[in-house]
């Protein structure tokens, strides 16, 4: 296959692509024939503009080597950010939508997870928020977003306040004026915030929350400078500052004190959105140690004539197998109209996230030296699994930590009265 028009150029050596394992263990038969083709489509863009660059964006530095634009504008060309949408904004109007959402964001993490991320909280966060407002907002910025003129954000994380979104932790304040509000405060770990056109923020009013749309070319608007971080190099994070930003009465999103409301629907589509990530990565480690086991000889023999790495590997394809099936019901769930698709959500994100840290850290061991490598000095071969363990761990954290997801499933299991 061609690259596509506009394809980003390679700049660094990519790892050759394993042979995929997938469809040799899992089959799907819970996906419609639209989603199928969703992910097949999906999959043949991530293989040809993202896998030659995935290094690139995976060993860069975030505050030096920016956001990878030319991947952005890639997917928009390509029309991915139309599928989480209806068709009067611009989207696809596929009648399952987050399913097929989902299945495109596991392909593009199979090469890149930050690129997936770039995609979730674009689409995912900021979009599907913008997709609850009115006729005038949904126009004036879901539209753009939809066809990938602009870059979302969603700011609810603080300093101090990220799983805890109560009204007490969150510090961010919105004030009524004569013609709309005014907003300040500090959000931080913001992806996209060094890039975004406008943000999706959440800030108190009075003793609840509300969402606001800010332009982040607004006045009192401070991006900080992007974090650097262990992995997901490509998924720019930043703080930002809101030092009394005056905004129309027109920039609520939603009615006042309803912003916590949206603000955990979107994250509860955004676990399953993870979830399908952390999948990604996972099969992608899977078929790296995959074809080393069938290739590398050791004492005479096969790697994977080893009973130790027999019985790891199939215990991978079981948990695979269950990580993906509880993503795609989490997500025809949210197809079906459950806002809350839980438990399924908070249980796939477990799942899903979990998997992919275990696996990257067990094809690290098997690839040994070469899997502790990002670039071999003899001839520069990209080491073929390091940057999956390095941009597995976050899944783990960001949309939810995996400690609050279990209290998701144990509040559904016990009560509130009980769990707490």
């Amino acid at each position: 296959m061609s690259p596509a028009p506009g394809a980003p150029a390679a700049t660094a050596a990519a790892v050759r692509a394993p042979a995929r394992q997938a469809e040799r263990l899992y089959h799907d038969l819970l996906s419609s024939s639209e989603t199928l083709e969703v992910r097949e489509r999906a999959r043949r863009f991530a293989d040809v503009v993202i896998a030659p660059v995935a290094g690139r964006i995976a060993t860069g530095d975030e505050v030096e080597d920016g956001f990878p634009s030319d991947v952005f504008e890639a997917m928009a060309r390509e029309g991915l950010f139309r599928l989480a949408f209806p068709a009067d904004a611009g989207g696809m109007g596929l009648a399952r939508p987050a399913s097929a959402t989902v299945a495109a964001i596991e392909e593009l993490a199979y090469h890149s997870n930050s690129v997936a991320a770039i995609y979730d909280v674009h689409c995912v966060l900021a979009g599907t928020g913008l997709d609850q407002g009115t006729r005038e907002q949904r126009r004036q910025w879901l539209g753009p977003l939809v066809r990938g003129e602009i870059i979302g954000a969603f700011a609810t994380s603080e300093a101090n306040s990220s799983s805890d979104l109560s009204p007490q932790s969150v510090q961010t304040v919105a004030s009524r004026t004569a013609t709309g509000w005014r907003l300040q405060g500090r959000k931080r770990w913001i992806t996209n915030a060094p890039v975004a056109d406008v943000i999706l923020v959440l800030a108190r009013t009075g003793e609840r929350l509300s969402m606001f749309i800010v332009p982040s070319a607004a006045a009192g608007v401070t991006v900080g400078r992007a974090d650097r971080k262990l992995g997901n190099k490509g998924q720019l994070t930043a703080d930002i500052v809101l030092d009394g930003v005056d905004l129309p009465e027109e920039a609520l999103l939603g009615s006042e004190g309803g912003g916590l409301k949206i603000a955990l629907a979107m994250l509860a589509y955004g676990r399953i959105a993870i979830a399908a990530a952390g999948v990604g990565m996972a099969q992608a480690a899977f078929d790296h140690m995959t074809e080393r086991l069938t290739t590398r000889e050791a004492f005479g023999a096969k790697l994977g004539s080893m009973q130790h790495w027999q019985f790891l590997m199939a215990d991978y394809a079981l948990r695979l197998e269950s990580a993906r099936s509880l993503y795609i019901k989490a997500a025809l769930r949210l197809d079906e109209g459950y806002v809350f698709p839980e438990p399924e959500a908070a249980m796939a994100k477990i799942a899903g996230t979990s998997l992919a840290v275990d696996i990257a850290r067990d094809a690290v061991q098997l690839f040994g030296g070469l899997g502790f490598t990002q670039e071999l000095g003899a001839d520069g071969t990209p080491g073929p699994v390091e940057a999956l363990y390095r941009d597995s761990k976050v899944t783990e954290i960001y949309e939810g930590a995996n400690e609050i997801q279990k209290w998701i499933i144990a509040r559904q299991l016990l009560g509130r009265e009980v769990a707490g």
